[in-house]
């Protein structure tokens, strides 16, 4: 799709958009992480229930976002996990499943707000998105996240049946310490999960998801005006929630491309030009890509650790 831009117009474009508006859309960009190293201490806790303090939490949430702008496959989901277990008394599968509760959230609250911009009387009727309608898209998106909840809620709250269950299977299928494995492993996730059975940890959480994608749309709607596109506010809930399912299937450092293709997809239902979309795409991308990678990278150097570490994280956990 990106091969069919005027580069010199996306260039001009980016050129004449406001400095001023664009450094905000920055600002707002990221702080949505130091809302998210809020949500996740809400989730993440020892195994008394106790909080953890921020600062690790937050060297973790920095770390593992710039190693998701850096390295492919999204790698900085399991660096997260594993700085974080390098600096707390927390398992790794523990860490890592509250990262995976985290998406959960993430994608139920991206589906609402894009529900929000759908219903919107500006969203165009007949719209489509690779061929679907956008309503059939969020509608089956929210069917699956909304199931995985679900299954996560009823094992959280009874664990010991499902964890005798998958020791008998896991026992037949695997020689003894592999079984044994996949215990520990799955103790740790459901210990991962714990959130979901405080109602004041789960509204909370709730409260922080808000918070975190309506900071996020924000920073997508200034960047909107900083490039003179005309579009309802609304719209920048929709470009959010499909961008974030874009970017949620393990794909190229910083999603490169994936960004730019959803942003121009999305953009292209509210009958902007493509030159000016693609413009608008790359400079937020771009600009949004820096602070968190250096912030990242800061973390990094102050846990004496190098990206070499992080590349070799799944190995050492």
């Amino acid at each position: 799709m990106l091969h069919r831009i005027d580069l010199r117009q996306v260039w001009d474009d980016a050129r004449h958009a406001s400095p001023l508006l664009l450094l905000a859309a920055v600002v707002l960009a990221t702080a949505t992480f130091p809302l998210r190293t809020i949500r996740w201490r809400l989730i993440l806790r020892d195994i008394d229930g106790h909080r953890f303090p921020s600062l690790p939490l937050w060297h973790a949430t920095a770390i593992g976002f710039m190693a998701n702008n850096l390295l492919p496959a999204r790698a900085g989901e399991v660096a997260r996990a594993y700085v974080a277990t390098r600096q707390l008394p927390v398992r790794f599968t523990t860490s890592l499943a509250s990262i995976g509760v985290e998406r959960v959230f993430d994608g139920l609250m991206m589906l609402a707000l894009m529900a929000v911009a759908i219903a919107a009387p500006s969203f165009p009727r007949h719209a489509l998105v690779g061929g679907r309608s956008l309503s059939t898209v969020a509608t089956t998106a929210a069917v699956l996240f909304g199931a995985v909840l679900l299954l996560a809620l009823i094992v959280v709250h009874r664990p010991a049946p499902w964890l005798a269950l998958l020791g008998r299977i896991a026992s037949r299928v695997l020689p003894a310490t592999a079984a044994t494995r996949v215990m520990h492993w799955t103790e740790g996730i459901v210990a991962g999960l714990e959130v979901l059975k405080s109602p004041a940890r789960f509204g909370g959480v709730v409260l922080w998801s808000l918070a975190l994608w309506l900071t996020n749309a924000a920073a997508f709607a200034v960047c909107f005006r900083a490039f003179g596109i005309q579009v309802p506010a609304e719209a920048a809930l929709l470009l959010q929630g499909i961008i974030g399912f874009g970017v949620a299937v393990p794909s190229t450092p910083g999603y490169i491309g994936v960004f730019e293709t959803a942003t121009l997809l999305t953009l292209s239902v509210y009958g902007v030009n493509a030159s000016l979309a693609a413009s608008y795409a790359l400079t937020y991308h771009l600009t949004t890509f820096l602070p968190i990678t250096l912030l990242g990278l800061w973390s990094l150097s102050r846990l004496h650790l190098g990206l070499r570490d992080l590349s070799a994280a799944p190995d050492t956990t």
